[in-house]
């Protein structure tokens, strides 16, 4: 089976959507989803920025390494590489349609609740380490539901 390829996408690519790349690589890996492959980048990156101070020891409480994350802007190029792109926040996701991901792209809590959720995942930038642990911890929930979805549909007879 060809991999599924998931971009998350929030502004900097440095917070929310650097978080949601690890953090779904982790819960792949327990769960041993090896035909799902996962990326980040963000609608107003700095290329190759690092993950904030926030996100990098939020993830090291939890063992999700963020340490070798370099971010990267969403572009038609980058976008046509990836068959799922899951965003933060509704403007993210128009950002993301108007440069090419119309039909694939979703809010996070939309996709992860099958329609019935359209909540932005908030961003924790700037804020304190608290603020960026209810993050982390908002983005497990999620992706375990958006993996949990993945999974039913990539197999046979399950939906």
């Amino acid at each position: 089976m060809t991999p599924l390829r998931v971009l998350f996408v929030c502004t900097g690519n440095t917070c929310r959507s650097a978080m949601a790349e690890a953090i779904a690589r982790r819960i792949a890996q327990e769960r041993g989803l090896t035909d799902v492959e996962f990326g980040s980048a963000g609608t107003a990156a700095w290329e190759d920025a690092p993950a904030s101070d926030g996100a990098l020891l939020v993830c090291l409480e939890r063992e999700t390494d963020l340490s070798s994350h370099h971010a990267r802007l969403a572009t038609p190029e980058l976008l046509a590489q990836y068959d799922l792109v899951l965003a933060m926040g509704p403007h993210h996701v128009e950002r993301l349609e108007s440069l090419g991901a119309r039909g694939k792209a979703y809010l996070i809590t939309t996709y992860a609740s099958r329609g019935a959720s359209d909540r932005p995942i908030g961003d924790p930038f700037g804020g304190e380490l608290e603020l960026y642990r209810d993050t982390y911890a908002e983005l497990d929930r999620e992706l375990r539901l958006v993996l949990d979805r993945i999974a039913a549909e990539r197999t046979p007879g399950v939906s």
